[in-house]
């Protein structure tokens, strides 16, 4: 499955987060280091659904918009 990552440059590091995961986030000091930790965050996150029988949610359809 791919899920769609948001990530985000703070004053002192990224954070990212998963729309489709609600609470699955990452916080790291670079994008390569906050993109390992939000692949980790997310094989948890769905080791946890299957293990509580939860559903997995299917990951939702994006676009990327170009504006000028």
């Amino acid at each position: 499955m791919k899920y769609i990552v948001a990530i985000e440059k703070g004053e002192t590091n990224y954070g990212a987060y998963v729309p489709d995961l609600p609470g699955c986030i990452a916080v790291g000091k670079s994008v390569d280091e906050v993109e390992e930790r939000i692949r980790g965050a997310i094989e948890f996150h769905l080791k946890g659904l299957r293990e509580d029988g939860i559903e997995i949610p299917e990951p939702s359809i994006y676009r990327e918009v170009e504006v000028q």
